[in-house]
């Protein structure tokens, strides 16, 4: 949507009337629906200003067109500033320039990101190129008028506060330069001439206007580009029930149209393909012409998966399709064809780094889209804030008018295919009574180490053959290497071992990075994902006396959000509040053991639950 929009004569007048950020302020809140803070009236201000000492004196024809703040299609995201017109051989153009008032950035070893200090500290963002080539690919991977009108799209960025430091600019970001070049404070002239050579003739907005009004669906080039990554790719095969999942779900999405919203419901534990489903789903919707994206609040299945989709660990333009929870604030009702919600269980109510936007995730997801669909396990709720449940699913799609159509996957293909063993950690960790008294009969290969080296040398051993070994642990232990890399984590100084968490280095992606064996993973790391072996580290937060589970959220390491609050709550309803930290502790280990495909390996410190374990995994005589 368009907020601000004129002509370069039109804009360099609001600029020097002093009247732009009310100018932008009024369009914004009248066509966006959004307030405006006095912070962001002064950052344009500041950058506009110095994009008008751009246009000094330039070539720049005066009827080429001007859009601030124009709103991505299906997004709540806003590009900075746009001018279009039409370049050499009349070729349709628009360009694309990320504002930035950074005066210093950190580099870090991920692909596309940077630290960059704010008032509330130092955050990791997105690389200013990154930003504004993504724009550029959102719309030529969904806009019909982008690719029927042969419009080419030139992103770049604009940083009239830097010096070039050589860090934004550096050799690890320079794929992402290359695609949109950047500018520093020092580079008027240069993104002057860049500007002038894009631009050769106005269009007084109109190429703009015609992006605006495109019809919003996925480019044949991406549809046809997606499908060829799946194909033949033997992870997302489907079997049995999850083919039957799958084409339910396709006939839903066909279904489903603005007056007849369709709300799916897949339930499915540990290791049933519920995230291959989703990937299929998200592939055939694509594929078939819908507008669709994979959806979860965990980072980590949609880094990983879109890596495996795409075989690079670098980002792709197929970014754009995996997004999470809370991308669906302020998002036009209905803009999606279809949201393929995986980890559903993870859905909270508020979004936002601080918790306090909008109204319900769950809410906002089926609003956005005609249909929804949500894969859930509600034994994988594992944070106070998760509302993730069949019953709020259903509240929510009620509320909103729509067809409720619910169905399981019931057959595992993980844990060596064993619901023996899911139905035995269910009661060996008081979650559930089940029949699985003990691990007699069960194909899986589950072992209880006496030292964390015997531990950590037989995941390395299973990791050798394949790359798809990793320890994990209870979030038990303070993130001391966050600010001090040569700082260790988790500790056991009577064996001589040590180890950091994985976070601050590999992020979303570490459970696929090489290397990462040396790390270990938590549960914000690893849910939703699989590996091979998987060997878990019990904290202190999870203990057995006299063969009952106790569970202490005291023990819970300051850095993890999952608890983050409990002991206020806890003041004001007491007996819920306990009931549901114990659930989330002990859904949390049995999400970290069941990540095996093979066989989990575990260690305690505390004799005692390892001991119960052990005497757990044989027959009991009656």
């Amino acid at each position: 949507m368009l907020a601000y929009k004129s002509t370069v004569d039109g804009f360099l007048g609001d600029v020097a009337g002093g009247a732009i950020d009310t100018r932008i302020a009024e369009t914004v809140e009248l066509h966006l629906g959004t307030r405006v803070s006095e912070s962001e009236r002064r950052s344009w201000n500041n950058s506009l200003q110095q994009v008008g000492w751009v246009f000094h004196d330039s070539s720049v024809p005066g009827d080429a067109g001007v859009c601030i703040e124009f709103r991505l299609p299906m997004s709540s995201r806003r590009v900075d500033f746009v001018l279009s017109g039409y370049g050499e051989n009349d070729q349709a153009r628009v360009v694309i320039v990320e504002l930035k008032q950074w005066s210093e950035a950190e580099a870090t070893s991920r692909d596309g990101v940077v630290r960059v200090r704010f008032q509330r500290g130092k955050v990791d963002t997105s690389h200013p190129s990154y930003q504004a080539w993504s724009y550029a690919a959102y719309l030529e991977g969904f806009n019909e008028a982008v690719e029927e009108g042969g419009i080419t799209l030139q992103p770049c960025a604009y940083l009239h506060n830097y010096s070039d430091d050589g860090v934004l600019s550096g050799d690890f970001y320079s794929d992402h330069t290359a695609r949109a070049p950047l500018f520093f404070k020092e580079d008027r002239l240069k993104l002057k001439a860049f500007l002038e050579r894009h631009i050769r003739k106005g269009d007084r907005g109109r190429l703009m206007y015609q992006i605006d009004q495109g019809k919003i669906r996925p480019s044949r080039r991406l549809a046809d580009a997606l499908a060829g990554l799946l194909k033949g790719n033997q992870e997302f095969v489907l079997l049995d029930e999850q083919k039957v999942a799958f084409e339910s779900s396709l006939a839903a999405i066909r279904r489903a149209d603005s007056d007849k919203k369709q709300v799916v419901i897949i339930r499915g534990g540990p290791g049933t393909g519920k995230s291959v489903v989703a990937v299929n789903l998200l592939v055939a919707a694509i594929k078939n012409g819908y507008n669709a994206s994979y959806v979860t609040k965990n980072a980590a299945p949609r880094a990983v998966y879109e890596t495996k989709l795409t075989g690079t660990l670098t980002r792709t333009a197929f970014g754009n399709l995996f997004k999470g929870s809370g991308a669906f604030i302020g998002v036009e009702g209905g803009c999606f064809d279809a949201l393929v919600v995986d980890e559903a269980h993870r859905l909270a109510e508020k979004s936002g780094l601080y918790g306090n936007l909008g109204e319900s995730q769950i809410k906002e997801i089926i609003a956005a889209a005609h249909c929804s669909i949500f894969f859930i396990d509600e034994y994988q709720r594992i944070h106070l804030a998760d509302v993730g449940s069949e019953t709020e699913i259903r509240s929510w799609a009620s509320h909103a008018g729509a067809e409720v159509v619910d169905m399981d996957l019931p057959s595992q293909f993980r844990c060596n295919g064993s619901d023996g063993y899911l139905a035995w950690l269910d009661d060996v960790l008081g979650i559930r009574m089940t029949a699985q008294q003990d691990l007699g009969g069960v194909d899986y290969d589950f072992r209880v180490f006496d030292s964390p080296i015997e531990l950590d040398g037989e995941i390395r051993a299973c990791n050798a053959k394949d790359n798809s070994s990793r320890i994990v642990a209870g979030y038990t232990w303070p993130w001391k290497s966050k600010k001090d890399r040569t700082a260790m984590d988790i500790s056991f100084p009577s064996y001589g071992y040590e180890r950091q968490w994985n976070l601050s280095e590999d992020g979303s992606l570490w459970i696929v990075q090489d290397g990462s064996i040396d790390q270990v993973g938590c549960i914000h790391t690893c849910q939703g994902l699989e590996l091979a072996h998987v060997g878990v580290i019990f904290g202190p937060d999870l203990v057995v006396r006299n063969g009952e589970i106790l569970t202490r959220p005291e023990h819970r390491a300051r850095h993890d959000r999952s608890v983050h609050g409990w002991k206020k709550r806890m003041k004001e309803n007491p007996e819920a509040i306990s009931v549901q930290l114990e659930s989330i502790i002990k859904n949390t280990y049995r999400t970290l053991m069941t990540r095996g495909m093979r066989g989990c390996y575990i260690y305690s410190e505390d004799e005692e639950t390892r001991e119960y374990f052990k005497g757990r995994m044989t027959a009991r005589l009656s």
